[in-house]
């Protein structure tokens, strides 16, 4: 069936009080619509050759809620509800997506100018609503974000979850405030010029409350996610299970007005089909460009390692427009902890930091002692700016067995090397909820699932998810609400002692990642690189049409001198993570380097520092 004789799914109310239903259920002889309230009566639906069953309700308002009754026997929420107001297990509601919007200017940012602040709702302000999250962007738009990224929003079982486990893509969490307090904050991050990126799953459903398989073949039992049942995207009747997805994911970018969508975990897509889903849904997503007139993007996480996801579909790739890049992470956090379990165990060298700095993946094709087999495939020559790296996420928080963030783990200086490293790399950075300012609460996982049967299995699966970091102790107990309680953030931080001082730290780094963007091609053509194995540093030159940077980072635990191949004097030391104004214990560094036939730097431990020098000076 073409794309465009396709119903839109769920409910679609009119202000004439009509709403036309559509649902997707070819295995089903008979379905019906049960109007639940505020009156109760029965919709008949009419099936067409692709299992659509389609009708049209008078005397429907928003608020009515609903069922479909399948072969007048089960009884379900819409697979494409926009809200369950009684959650998951309850009947979905009718929603007017009417909205005043106040950003009819806004046109969006080029994603070379991101700088993603990811958080989590629910733990991000003790009421754990959108509404919650407003009174905090002009803070975090001084401090210098430019896209604040959601995790999961849609409709999870209970108040507490982290998002992975929704089971109604389209609809809007019921605790968080709903599709009404989900458009204000878009609405209220555009008019501080700022992006809304919104952290969308495509891979799997939750366990509770998932009866997409009551409708239809959704999932496929040729492969399985760890998570559950793998979505079927390329066996039988998986156009329309792909076509689900895809106007999902075009619904998030008309109806809310995102500027871009992360796709989680894309190495859980399991789709041998000659087009990918992926490849579909970019293209859905990105002929919105031109329909709306403003920048569009979406971005992957992929565990693979596989380029192809953001090479243009013209060269065989899937034309995303980003990836996070776990090796950067990894290849960072083991300089920074001396980890050498789980996964970490293939990291630790600075010449793995140097290769990311300077390709993207560390691991392009070779051996993986972690995963006993080669990994990944070549990303050089892929701009930079096609890649988010970070420090620390949910997930690099989130698993680990109690959950706590870096500075639990490191020292001052070393977090604020991580910083460095992380807001003046190439790439896009990202930061997570209360990073900036050295947030102590932890982020451990947590659930509020109503099976006790299922809690069980939740807690066995993450005892054994930790095993292979041979961490000791016993992992927070996932569905206990005084897990999630500890997670909320302590904005009062920021304004005592060294917090207040590592907040300054990151605004002044961004202030300094601005005027290097603006001055060079930096997040476009990667710089020259140094690295020094037994020292323990690197070094990244970066020429610009006004103004050159070197941008020196030190991870060893004495201090060192390094010897930069560059004859040019003038270079003059800038911001010094050493420095007693950020609280370091000082820096060796002179303020003015000359130099007859290197540039000499001195660092201390653990620090870094850049030098600027005017580009009319010398050669």
């Amino acid at each position: 069936m073409p794309l465009d004789a396709r119903c839109p799914l769920g409910a679609n109310w009119a202000h004439d009080s009509t709403c036309r239903f559509c649902v997707w259920a070819p295995n089903a002889q008979n379905v019906q619509v049960r109007i639940v309230a505020p009156e109760e009566r029965l919709v008949d639906l009419t099936r067409d050759d692709a299992g659509y069953y389609v009708g049209q309700a008078t005397g429907i308002d928003p608020g009515t809620t609903y069922f479909y009754r399948i072969d007048g026997e089960k009884e379900r929420p819409d697979p494409a509800s926009r809200f369950q107001p009684e959650g998951v297990h309850g009947p979905s509601a009718v929603v007017d997506p009417a909205f005043q919007w106040g950003d009819s200017s806004w046109r969006g940012i080029a994603l070379r100018d991101y700088v993603l602040y990811e958080l989590h709702v629910g733990t991000f302000s003790p009421d754990g609503t959108f509404d919650a999250v407003i009174p905090h962007l002009n803070r975090l738009k001084e401090l210098g974000i430019t896209a604040i990224e959601l995790m999961p929003v849609a409709q999870f079982p209970g108040n507490r979850n982290w998002g992975y486990d929704g089971v109604y893509p389209f609809a809007v969490q019921n605790s968080y405030g709903g599709s009404e307090g989900l458009k204000k904050l878009v609405d209220a991050c555009h008019q501080r010029g700022m992006a809304l990126v919104l952290d969308v799953v495509t891979n799997h459903l939750g366990p509770e409350g998932n009866y997409l398989a009551d409708f239809g073949p959704y999932f496929t039992g040729r492969y399985r996610t760890p998570w559950g049942p793998a979505i079927n995207f390329d066996g039988q009747y998986s156009d329309e299970v792909r076509h689900f997805f895809v106007e999902n994911a075009v619904y998030w970018i008309r109806e809310f007005r995102m500027d871009a969508l992360r796709i989680d975990a894309i190495h859980g897509i399991f789709d041998a089909s000659a087009v990918h889903f992926l490849e579909e849904l970019a293209f859905a997503v990105h002929a919105q460009r031109d329909v709306l007139n403003r920048e569009i993007y979406v971005i992957a996480e992929n565990d693979l390692n596989d380029s192809r996801v953001i090479k243009p579909r013209s060269v065989g790739g899937y034309g995303l427009d980003g990836v996070w890049n776990d090796d950067f992470h990894h290849a960072l956090h083991t300089l920074l902890t001396n980890e050498q379990t789980g996964y970490y165990i293939d990291f630790g060298q600075v010449s793995q930091l140097t290769k990311s700095f300077s390709a993207g993946f560390v691991f392009s094709g070779q051996y993986s002692v972690y995963r006993r087999r080669r990994h990944g495939n070549s990303s050089a020559g892929i701009p930079p700016n096609r890649f988010v790296v970070f420090s620390q996420n949910h997930d690099q928080v989130g698993n680990r067995m109690l959950g706590e963030r870096l500075g639990q783990n490191v020292t001052f200086e070393k977090m604020k090397l991580a910083a460095y490293v992380v807001l003046l790399s190439p790439y896009i950075p990202l930061l997570f909820m209360g990073e900036e300012y050295g947030e102590t609460a932890p982020f451990p996982y947590f659930v509020s699932h109503s099976d006790p049967d299922l809690v069980e299995a939740v807690r066995r699966g993450r005892r054994e998810e930790f095993a292979a970091f041979q961490w000791l102790g016993e992992p927070l107990d996932p569905q206990d609400e005084a897990t999630f309680e500890s997670a909320k953030l302590h904005h009062d931080l920021r304004e005592k002692g060294w917090h207040r001082v590592l907040e300054q730290f990151y605004k002044e780094l961004l202030r300094l990642r601005k005027r290097i963007l603006h001055t060079t091609n930096y997040v476009t053509e990667r710089g020259e690189l140094f690295a020094w194995e037994k020292e323990k540093a690197l070094a990244m030159k970066v020429a610009g049409i006004e103004e050159s940077f070197l941008i020196v980072f030190h991870f060893g635990d004495s201090e060192r001198e390094l010897e930069v191949p560059m004859l040019l004097d003038g270079w003059r030391k800038g911001l010094d993570s050493a420095e007693t104004m950020w609280s370091g214990p000082g820096s060796p560094a002179q303020p003015v380097i000359v130099s007859q036939d290197a540039t000499r730097v001195t660092l201390a431990p653990y620090s870094c520092t850049v030098l600027s020098r005017p580009q009319e000076i010398g050669p």
